[in-house]
Parts: structure tokens; C-alpha cells; sequence
């Protein structure tokens, strides 16, 4: 029988990964040191083998990967911001906790990795839309830590029997996505507004951003895990754009209670416009995004006032 091993399976998106894997009957391996994911999002599944440990930690790693036939690798210190803060601590978790993961992977025998990989690698964007082929100019250490991590996903890809994917995600958001001041704008933005609270727009607004909802993220994990001999780098967004205003917009008229809008300055390391070229993963994975954002928003809403009430 097919066993799969996600790190980072307590979080946002490996959760939703976990949910897609117990229901194909397959085995699942969790390792997470719950530094941000949460194990109440493993809860509703009884047969996950969850390990309470750090990929920095090689002896856990080897532990809980060997015999897999295939690894989802999420675990990351994620965001711009929080790299900022703390770039030693990314750089620590992204490089070295990917190498980890790698040499469990080689010394297991498994056949393939898939990469939680980041847009964040381009740094300031030269033309749109953004294809693979567009130049890497990270603009903050979690950018640099990532290609760095994808980087050597696809070294050892070359070197060794291992397949390896990597999925460079631009804005994902959706159930499971909780509020973090670090992290995405739907959730910060989202909670906030549900509480009454005033958001803040960084900037004009005007900057755009390309969401794709986290099923269309599990669904090319999935196919890339099972894509034998397949392996590179590949663009995962929706292939659309939409300004912060516009997004403001929509999440007010979804959430009458909102306390309103204000804006603040610019911050460092934030792009001004994003888009994905996605025709790579179109060919290769056959990847095509099939929740749109206004969709995707009323779920997510809905999602988090249960999530809210729960509290």
C-alpha cells in the first residue's frame, strides 16, 4: 500500500493535503512542531500517525520518512516578514531542515518529493504574467531561504533516484488559515473584519495579487506525487490577479460588520503586482484552477465565523 509523509501537516495547507489523503485511503505520516500549524486541524482524522517533532531534528525525519513512498514537504518558516525578523531562524528551518528532509529521503528509497516552493523567489517582478523562465531576485531572506530549499530539491532530483517537484505557490488561502499577523492578507483581513476591527491597506492598494484557493493547491500536490518521472519547478497560482482594494471590497460586502478600512505606508519586501503563468503545470500536471475567488471567499468566510464561534 502507497504511505505518504507530510511535514508541515498540522498547518494551513498540509492539513488540507492530509483531509485529500485519508480520503484516498492512504496512510499518512505527519511530522509538525506545531511552531504554526495546529493539531486540532488533525483531529477529524483518527488513522494519521502524527510525530510531535522539528525537521531539524534528522533522527525524527529519517524516523518518520522511511519506507514513504512519496513526501509532501511543507514544514517552512513562512513570510516575508517574519524572515525579516528572524532571517537566521528561516534560513535554519527552509535550507537546513529541507536538507534534512532530502537525505531521509535518499536513505529511505522514496521516489518522490513535492516542494512547497514560494513566488516570494522572484523578488520585484520584471514583466507579467510571471513564467518559470522569469528571473530570481528574492527580495527578503524567506524568498532567498526557499529557492535555496527548491534549489536543492532539484540538485538531488539530478544526483539521486528521486523525483522531485517543486510547487512555487503564489498566494494560497482557505479553510484552515488562521489569522496570523505574519502571513496571509485574506486572513488578516477576514478575522479582523468579523471582529469589527478597522483593517489596514499597506500602500495605494492598487498592488495586485494572484490567490488560488488551497483545493486547486492539494489537487496538483496530489497529481505531482503521482506523476512518475516528473520532475522541475512549476507555478501554481489561478492565473488571475485582483488589486487589495478590489479584495477590501469584496470581503466588506461579505462581512457587513467591518470596522472599516485605513491605509498605512509601503512595507519592505512586498511585491507591487503578481500573475502566474500556470501553462507549465497546465502541461505537465495537468493543473487547472477551478475555484474562483468569489467563491472561494464565501467558503473562507464562512469557514472562519465557525472558526471564530469555536473559539
Amino acid at each position: 500500500m502507497v504511505k505518504h509523509t507530510v511535514t508541515g501537516g498540522a498547518g494551513f495547507i498540509g492539513s488540507n493535503i492530509v483531509a485529500a489523503l485519508i480520503d484516498q485511503d492512504a496512510p499518512v505520516t505527519v511530522i509538525d512542531d506545531l511552531s504554526s500549524g495546529y493539531e486540532t486541524n488533525l483531529e477529524p482524522f483518527s488513522h494519521v500517525e502524527f510525530d510531535k517533532a522539528s525537521i531539524l531534528d534528522p533522527a525524527s525525519v529519517r524516523a518518520r520518512i522511511a519506507g514513504a513512498d512519496a513526501v509532501f514537504h511543507l514544514a517552512a518558516s513562512v513570510g516575508n516578514k517574519r524572515s525579516i525578523d528572524n532571517p537566521i531562524l528561516d534560513s535554519q528551518v527552509n535550507v537546513i531542515g529541507t536538507l534534512n528532509v532530502l537525505e531521509a529521503c535518499r536513505r529511505g528509497d522514496v521516489r518522490k518529493i513535492v516542494y512547497s516552493s514560494s513566488a516570494g523567489i522572484f523578488g520585484e517582478l520584471k514583466h507579467l504574467p510571471i513564467g518559470e523562465e522569469h528571473p530570481v531576485e528574492p527580495d527578503s531572506p524567506y524568498g532567498v531561504s526557499k529557492l535555496g530549499g527548491e534549489k536543492h530539491c532539484l540538485a538531488y532530483a539530478k544526483l539521486y533516484d528521486l523525483d522531485a517537484v517543486a510547487l512555487r505557490y503564489f498566494n494560497v488561502y482557505g479553510p484552515n488559515q488562521r489569522f496570523d499577523a505574519y502571513g496571509n492578507v485574506i486572513p488578516i483581513f477576514v478575522f479582523q473584519m468579523l471582529q469589527g476591527e478597522q483593517i489596514t491597506i499597506f500602500g495605494d492598494g492598487e498592488q495586485t495579487r494572484d490567490f488560488v484557493n488551497v483545493a486547486d493547491v492539494v489537487q496538483v500536490n496530489l497529481t505531482a506525487a503521482a506523476s512518475d518521472g516528473v520532475s522541475g519547478a512549476f507555478n501554481i497560482g489561478s492565473g488571475t490577479r485582483i488589486t487589495i482594494n478590489d479584495l477590501a471590497r469584496v470581503l466588506m460586502d461579505l462581512i457587513p460588520e467591518h470596522g472599516g478600512v485605513r491605509y498605512g505606508p509601503s512595507r519592505s519586501g512586498d511585491v507591487r503586482d503578481s500573475l502566474a503563468d500556470i501553462s507549465a503545470a497546465r502541461s505537465a500536471l495537468g493543473y487547472e484552477p477551478s475555484v474562483t475567488i468569489e467563491d472561494g471567499l464565501v467558503e473562507y468566510v464562512e469557514w472562519a465565523r465557525q472558526e471564530i464561534e469555536r473559539l
